[in-house]
C-alpha cells in the first residue's frame, strides 16, 4: 500500500484490542503518532506532535491519511487550522464533544475547535449511541469541515469495548480514502 497511514488516538491510547491498534499491528504502512502524555492532553502539545509526524513524511505527505479516533478527531481539525502541510485525507472516528457532559475534564485546549472546511477530504463516522458525541454533534462537524458523514448505528464509542475487532467496515472507510 503506497499510502501511509498514521493513527491518532485519543486520551488514554488505543488499547491493544482497539481496532487502531489491530489496524496497525496488521499493516506495516501504519504508524501511531505517539504523545507524550495520553492521560492529561493539551491540545497545542498534541497539534505540534502530529505537525512533526506529517512533516517527517516529507515528500510523501500529500499519501498521508490521518486514522483518528475520538479526541483524536479534534486534534485533526486544530492541526489542519494552523498547519501549511498538505495529505491525502482523514478518517474521523466518533468525534466527541467537547461541550458535552461525558468531555474528559484532563484534556486542555480542544475547545473551542474550528468549524472551518479542512483542506483535504475526510470521512466523519459516528455513532447513534456513543456517549462522547451524538450524531446530531458528529453531524455539525462533518458539515463544518466538509467531510461526509457515516453513522454505523449503535456502536457505542466504536472503540475495544463496542466489540468491532478488526472493524472491516472502517478499514474500507479508510481503503476508500486512501484510493482517491
Amino acid at each position: 500500500m503506497s499510502t501511509r497511514a498514521l493513527i491518532l488516538p485519543g486520551i488514554g491510547n488505543s488499547s491493544s484490542e482497539h481496532w487502531q491498534s489491530l489496524w496497525e499491528r496488521a499493516n506495516s504502512s501504519f504508524l501511531r503518532v505517539e504523545q507524550r502524555d495520553w492521560e492529561r492532553p493539551v491540545c497545542e502539545e498534541w497539534v505540534n506532535v502530529l505537525e512533526d509526524a506529517v512533516r517527517q513524511t516529507g515528500n510523501n505527505s500529500t499519501k498521508v491519511v490521518l486514522v483518528a479516533h475520538s479526541l483524536g478527531c479534534l486534534l485533526v481539525a486544530h492541526w489542519a487550522s494552523r498547519t501549511k502541510l498538505s495529505i491525502k485525507g482523514a478518517l474521523l472516528v466518533a468525534p466527541p464533544d467537547p461541550f458535552g457532559p461525558n468531555f474528559p475534564k484532563k484534556a486542555t485546549g480542544f475547545s473551542p475547535f474550528p468549524l472551518q472546511p479542512l483542506r483535504f477530504p475526510s470521512i466523519v463516522v459516528t455513532s447513534a449511541d456513543d456517549p462522547y458525541g451524538s450524531v446530531e454533534f458528529a453531524t455539525q462537524c462533518a458539515a463544518a469541515w466538509g467531510g461526509r458523514l457515516v453513522n454505523i448505528g449503535a456502536a457505542g464509542h466504536i472503540n475495544a469495548y463496542s466489540g468491532l475487532g478488526p472493524w472491516s467496515e472502517g478499514f474500507s472507510l479508510f481503503q476508500e480514502m486512501a484510493g482517491r
